[in-house]
Parts: structure tokens; sequence; C-alpha cells
């Protein structure tokens, strides 16, 4: 009996040690499971509701790291400016910052430059990259691209420097001039004399604030607005009569061809403008005796026929390095000679911002002490054309037009009909 109860006894205790030991597993394996791993940490973070949406929508450049620095998501703005490569952050002093964020949890935010990724060229890639904790166990990155914001501000503070000085020199001769006639009060000679270069000085500064005006006109307008077709032959008559003058002081011959039956599309008093300043150009810096060229012509395209009208002279030439920048405002090839001409350095600026807003493209060939010419490329306005092969006689109140091949002599005020078109080297 008492070995029946002892060998009871030692059963019950078994049992019971079994059942704590049971308990003690299972609790300890609930524990296991419930600890993070090395895997959850490092390799599947998940983002906070809502965050993948907003990134995705975000223009600038996102990029969100775990604990490991690992990109758990990144936009491709980020992969194209080379922010992100093998799936970690490329930029160490933006690395960086994401560490001390994820250290102390303030908010970073620094300016840097960054090589442009694959392009070879040595400017560099503004950036504004914005560090901060996103929950407690990531971090995010924001970088926006200010390159075209520097861009913008460095040509208006040039600008304003530029016009500042173009103001700041016919202003300060009118000044001096005053005082001149002032002090030569009693010699009606010295008065005249002074008086004419006051009158020089005053037309150079109107034109300037009229190019300013006419350069922020075209700037800010949309052309296309008050749209219609422009006969081509229209504006080299234009062109040709605004030079008449100084191409007469200078014996330079002023010939066109090719531009009559054609039509481009747009505006056209900024179209008129354009191509005037381009002819003007030519006579003002083209040596005295030569020859001026005018030529329009009909080209293939792949969006619709194009006009393209070209203005050649016989000057002294671009160099290679100026041509990159003559369309810049008041970039000027020869400072000393523009002075001389009133040129202001805001022309051929006009005639890029006119032709760029009307869809098409100009272009100059050049070469030092042969000459230079300048394309427009204009698309065609097609309804017009065809208008005017159906009822030749709905522009005869706007006058006749040019002929085909024309040609305006330092000796005679008239265009000439030429028996052929001109054409000049």
């Amino acid at each position: 009996m008492d070995v029946n109860a002892a060998v009871a006894a030692v059963a019950a205790i078994a049992g019971a040690l079994t059942g704590v030991i049971a308990m003690l597993a299972f609790r300890w394996s609930e524990r296991e499971q419930k600890r993070p791993t090395r895997t959850s940490l490092h390799t599947d973070p998940v983002l906070p509701p809502g965050v993948d949406t907003v990134l995705s929508v975000l223009r600038s450049s996102a990029v969100v790291l775990d604990e490991a620095d690992t990109v758990v998501k990144a936009s491709s703005a980020a992969y194209a400016i080379g922010l992100v490569r093998g799936g970690k952050l490329a930029v160490e002093p933006m690395l960086q910052m994401a560490r001390d964020t994820r250290r102390d949890g303030e908010i970073r935010q620094v300016e840097l430059d960054l090589p442009r990724r694959g392009t070879g060229r040595g400017d560099a890639l503004a950036v504004s990259a914005r560090v901060a904790p996103l929950g407690s166990r990531l971090v995010l990155l924001l970088v926006e691209d200010l390159t075209e914001a520097r861009r913008i501000e460095a040509v208006r503070r040039d600008f304003v420097a530029n016009v500042s000085h173009e103001l700041k020199t016919p202003v300060g001769a009118l000044s001096l001039l005053s005082e001149a006639v002032m002090d030569a009060s009693d010699d009606p000679e010295a008065v005249e004399r002074f008086g004419g270069r006051m009158q020089i000085e005053a037309t150079r500064l109107t034109n300037l604030v009229q190019e300013l005006i006419d350069l922020s006109r075209v700037q800010n307008d949309d052309p296309l607005e008050d749209a219609e077709p422009v006969r081509v032959d229209k504006l080299v008559a234009e062109a040709i009569d605004r030079c008449r003058h100084q191409a007469g002081t200078k014996q330079i011959t002023m010939a066109a061809s090719g531009a009559a039956d054609l039509h481009v599309w747009g505006n056209r008093g900024q179209l008129a403008a354009a191509f005037g300043n381009l002819v003007e150009n030519a006579v003002n810096y083209s040596p005295a005796r030569t020859r001026v060229g005018i030529s329009a012509r009909r080209v293939g395209a792949p969006g619709g026929d194009m006009i393209e009208l070209a203005v050649t002279d016989q000057g002294i030439g671009i160099s290679d390095k100026d041509k990159e920048r003559i369309f810049e405002r008041f970039y000027r090839v020869d400072p000393a000679r523009s002075r001389a001409t009133g040129g202001t350095g805001l022309g051929l600026a006009i005639v890029k911002h006119v032709v760029a807003s009307h869809g098409g493209e100009v272009t100059v060939w050049s070469a030092e002490g042969q000459g230079s010419t300048f394309t427009l490329r204009l698309p065609e306005a097609g309804a017009a054309r065809d208008r005017a092969q159906q009822h030749p006689d709905l522009d005869e109140e706007d006058g006749p037009s040019t002929s085909s091949a024309t040609e305006v002599s330092p000796e005679s005020d008239a265009c000439e009909t030429l028996p052929s078109p001109e054409v000049l080297p």
C-alpha cells in the first residue's frame, strides 16, 4: 500500500513537472515569435500608411532609408539625378545627415552642388536636401533641384547690371553735354556741336528704352493669340525701307529674291520687328560698297512646310566663340563698333524670342573675313497660301507684292526689278 502511494506521488510530481516545462516552452516560443529578427529589422520595413502615395506625387526627389541606410523607397527622379545607386544613397553628405537625424530626431537642411550624372560636363547640379525622421525606424530625404532657379537668378542679376550700365552711359553723356552747352552759351558753333551730340545720345537712349520694352513684350505676350497669315514680301519690303537711309549712306546695295507668294503664320508686328533687326544688323556691320542679300523659300519639314528667310552680308564675320553668345542680351561681338553704330545688344535677343514663340528657330553661319548669314525658319500659313493661289486678288488692297527678285541701289530710293533672282555668295 505504501509502495502504491509512493508510485502515485512520483507520477503526480512527474506530471506536474511536465506541465510546468510545457508551459515554459510555450511562453518561450511566443516570446521568440514576437522578438524582431534581423531580417525584419533590415530587409522588410513597412512604410507608414499613405506615405507611398504622397511620395509618388511630390515634385522633389524622395528617398526613404531604414536603420541600415538601405533604400526602402526612392522616386524615379532620385535615380535620374544619381542620388541612389545599387540600393544605397550615393551622396555621402546626405547619408551623414540621415544618420544624424536618425540619432537625434532633428530635421536638417543643406544646399549642395552635385556633379551631373553621365554628362561629362563640368557644371554642377545645385540641390537643396532636407532630412526628417519618418516614424521611429525610417528617415525621409527630400531633394529639390535648384539649378534652373539659380540660372534664372543669375540671368536676372546680369540683366539688371547690364541695363543699369547701358542706361548710365547715355544719361551721363547727356549730363556732361548739357554742362558743356551752358559753358559755351556765347559760342554758337560749340552750342551747335554739343547740341548735335546731345541728339545722338538722346536717340540712343530712346532706342534702348524701346528695345527693352519690345523685349519685355515678346517674352511675356503670346504672339499666337493675335496670329494671322503674314505676307513674306511685305516683311522684306518693310525691312528694306527701314534700312534704306543707312544703306544709302554707306553705298550698300540690298537685293531680295524669292519672297513672292509666301506666307508665315504669326504676329505681324513682332515678325516685322525681328526680321527688321536682322536686316538692320547686316547693314550696320557691313563695309561700305558691299551688298546685303535677302532670300526666302519654302522647305519641307515633318510637321508641315516651313518658310526660310535668310539675310546674308559681306562683313567681317563672327568667330566661333562669339557665335555661341550672340543671342544673349547685351552681348556684342565688337563693343566699340556697336557704340559707333548705336547698337544696344538687344536686337538678336528679340529675334530669338520672337522666332521661338512662333514655333520656329534662328541659326547663323559665319566665317571671319567672309561675312555672315542669319536664317529664320517659321511655320508656313498653309491656309493663306491656298487662299492666295485660289483668289490672287484678295491681297490687292495691301498693295502689290514684291517681285521675285528686287534690288535697292544706293543711288536710287526705288526698288528695281531684276531680270533674274540675285544669288549672293
